[in-house]
């Protein structure tokens, strides 16, 4: 440890000390209290424990303090991820055997050495980060299946759903969320995998399409906990894509919630999945008396509005959930801003919102931003670059797992002060633990008190960095 770090921590712990501590001769042993695990802005550090001795102690100083009160409970938390994009499958599976194995254990795991992901989303037929365009039931233009009868997942039997059925392995309680780009194109008002709309006579064979995406991804021995009827149903430019008013979702919704409830699926269905810059698009659909029962709640993403529309929908529905399921970071984006920005808005901004999991987009691409489909995104960068056959760990990697590797399912999120420039979330998790993350979001030094229970511990974090304290 350098001189100066060194000499930082015993000023912290004598300004949290009394003065009689100051005093005595003879120190008391010291057992640490708490953990205190680090990324920086500058990437010299990454996501580790740091060897600073934390102890609660009660005392009075002119620093700001963080106040944390378990009394206070607010959401039962889901877990935090990645979309398992096609692409993504495609580039795991191709590591050599005990690579692949080890990074599934790094990241499913729940060892020390593994960041414990606990949830994740995955497209109904393909997303724009697949390789191609594919849905669970092509046909030539001018053909139709109603009844569905040739369904097949077939098309992620290669990749997705070999490497769905290792990571349940791992993780058997891990939940999957999963959401269609677009419907088969022959059921759609122009055939095209790109924008248009579901054609309202094929409103309940769509409800079947996922009837038997739910009851066939059960027989490969993995279970959708929800699903959305339409990722970015707002966002017709994408490839594959398809357009969804919020007058369209409602009608779509009751066929879907019938066809769950006369198959005996619990899958919850969540609607929306769309920016924070349209929150009457959730709210419309909620306040539909006949598709109200069967909506879990609604999804977000933040490529426009405010974070904060999430508790909007939250406050107009309080008996119904609120996810965030997708933020990308960009190959032309910069570590040090989107672990601030990101660990602000998608982590500490969608918890103190009432979401129960967060979610970054896709989980791995290679070192040209690939796969993607013709059309798709080229500038989406994962949580991890995979190239010739190693992989390096990129900054949502970090956001998320400050969070996933300390906060497990079944976490309630607890209160917690905000101070200037430190944000804060704070949970307690099953097992009693108290997690508070902080992100400085300042362009100076921030010394601070975490105080609970009516004591406190000193710690400093500099800007641009975030810290997961646990004790």
């Amino acid at each position: 440890m350098k001189a100066s770090v060194l000499l930082t921590l015993i000023v912290l712990q004598l300004n949290c000390s009394s003065s009689s501590e100051i005093n005595n001769p003879t120190p008391p042993i010291i057992t640490n209290e708490m953990d205190f695990w680090l990324t920086k802005g500058d990437q010299s550090v990454k996501l580790q424990k740091q060897a600073t001795e934390l102890v609660f102690k009660t005392v009075n100083n002119a620093y700001q303090n963080i106040e944390v009160d378990e009394t206070q409970n607010f959401q039962t938390i889901d877990g935090f991820g990645f979309t398992l994009t096609g692409g993504s499958a495609e580039l795991i599976n191709g590591l050599d055997a005990v690579k692949k194995q080890q990074l599934l254990q790094e990241l499913f795991g729940t060892d020390v050495n593994s960041i414990s992901i606990s949830y994740l989303r995955i497209s109904i037929g393909a997303s724009d980060l697949n390789s191609s365009v594919f849905s669970y039931n092509d046909l030539p233009s001018g053909q139709s299946d109603i009844s569905q009868t040739q369904f097949s997942l077939a098309p992620d039997m290669i990749n997705l759903i070999p490497l769905l059925k290792e990571i349940v392995l791992i993780n058997p309680n891990i939940k999957i969320i999963a959401v269609p780009w677009s419907a088969p194109s022959w059921m759609k008002s122009i055939y095209t995998s790109t924008g248009s709309s579901l054609v309202p006579i094929y409103y309940s064979s769509y409800a079947q399409y996922f009837v038997k995406y739910i009851q066939e991804m059960q027989v490969q021995g993995i279970t959708i906990d929800a699903v959305c009827p339409q990722n970015e149903p707002l966002n017709g430019g994408n490839n594959p894509s398809m357009v969804m008013s919020s007058v369209q979702q409602i009608s779509f919704v009751k066929k879907l919630g019938a066809a769950f409830q006369n198959s005996g699926i619990t899958t919850k269905i969540v609607v929306f999945d769309h920016n924070c810059d349209t929150p009457e698009y959730p709210i419309s659909v909620l306040n539909d008396t006949n598709a109200n029962p069967y909506i879990d709640g609604s999804a977000f993403h933040l490529y426009g509005g405010d974070i904060s529309a999430l508790t909007n929908v939250h406050l107009a529905f309080p008996n119904k959930n609120v996810y965030f399921t997708e933020q990308w970071t960009s190959s032309t984006g910069d570590f040090a801003g989107d672990l601030k920005w990101h660990t602000k808005n998608v982590v500490i901004g969608s918890m103190r919102n009432w979401s129960k999991n967060a979610l970054e987009w896709n989980l791995a691409n290679n070192a040209t931003f690939e796969p993607h489909t013709s059309g798709g995104c080229s500038q989406c960068k994962g949580a991890l670059t995979i190239s010739n056959g190693e992989f390096i760990r990129n900054v949502s990697y970090y956001i998320i797992a400050h969070a996933s590797k300390f906060v497990p399912m079944g976490s309630v999120r607890i209160a917690s002060t905000i101070n200037g420039n430190l944000n804060t979330v704070a949970f307690k998790t099953p097992n009693g633990k108290k997690v508070l993350l902080v992100e400085n979001d300042g362009n100076a030094t921030e010394i601070f008190n975490i105080k609970h229970n009516g004591k406190c511990v000193t710690a400093s974090l500099e800007s641009g960095s975030v810290g997961t304290f646990i004790w």
